[in-house]
């Protein structure tokens, strides 16, 4: 089964993240052909001071 894994910034609400997971679970199963029912997408928070770009903390 595919699992697709989002790394993001936090402070997206749940119900964006949803349709996102539901967006780009269809996306995927139309490309691949696979059944929508088969494919897990797991969004994962990243908190800001945990991150950088540029050698800069993006928090």
């Amino acid at each position: 089964m595919p699992f697709i894994q989002i790394n993001q910034l936090d402070g997206m609400d749940a119900a964006d993240k949803a349709r996102v997971i539901e967006a780009v679970t269809a996306a995927y199963a139309e490309a691949s052909g696979k059944d929508p029912a088969a494919v897990w997408c797991l969004v994962n928070d990243m908190p800001r001071d945990s991150f950088g770009i540029g050698g800069r903390v993006v928090g």
